[in-house]
């Protein structure tokens, strides 16, 4: 069983190295998706004692994070026209190597934490800290409005991730609540792209930029 949260864990690391080095973003959306059906799986893996409600918080996890979110970020890639993050403030291959860098101080941080003994072989604290550092990241040096909406959402599987060490202890309806205002989030967001795009659909800022400022 430790072994194949370790292979999860893993995955979910290197779904955090091909955000970072994408420049689409609908293969961004799509990396959120896969890391949401993966972490979504997790407690019912982690924890050896599974109750009907964990089942009910890890079937609302992979709807939300793994279906539900992505879909409506693939909705507001057309609308908003932004298929690729063609600029990003820091490069990709630069991000690429951060990640790594992260990942490996991660990797070496873990190791100090007086964890539990049955939390000391899992890669739970290493992934946490990926996700958390990357989504910082994608939320911090890139430019479209849709790819800060995907750094808030690697970062919280992050902290969802973190959580599984305290799933005995933590009661199940909080994690429900963090899931609920992030889908709330990346709902009121999708609504707002559409409404910025449509309010300026209507104005073409190349053809007479100094005749709109002087009209204004």
């Amino acid at each position: 069983m430790v072994h194949l949260v370790d292979a999860l864990l893993m995955a979910v690391i290197i779904l955090n190295f091909i955000a970072l080095g994408s420049s689409r973003i609908r293969s961004s959306v799509r990396v959120v998706g896969y890391q949401g059906v993966i972490l979504g799986t997790l407690p019912l893996i982690v924890h050896h004692s599974v109750t009907w409600r964990g089942v009910v918080i890890a079937m609302a996890a992979v709807l939300l994070k793994g279906l539900v979110i992505p879909k409506m970020l693939e909705a507001s890639l057309h609308p908003a026209r932004a298929p690729r993050e063609a600029r990003p403030f820091v490069g990709f291959i630069s991000s690429l190597l951060l990640g790594a860098v992260g990942t490996g101080l991660a990797l070496l941080f873990a190791q100090t934490l007086p964890l539990a003994e049955a939390h000391t072989g899992l890669l739970l604290v290493p992934a946490s800290l990926s996700n958390v550092m990357t989504g910082f990241w994608i939320l911090t040096t890139r430019r479209t409005a849709i790819a800060h909406v995907l750094g808030i959402l690697v970062l919280e599987n992050g902290v969802f991730t973190f959580g599984l060490l305290l799933l005995d202890a933590m009661p199940e309806l909080v994690e429900a609540g963090v899931l609920l205002d992030v889908f709330v989030g990346v709902f009121l967001m999708g609504i707002l792209l559409k409404h910025i795009d449509r309010e300026l659909s209507e104005v073409d800022i190349a053809a007479e930029p100094m005749t709109i400022l002087r009209e204004e």
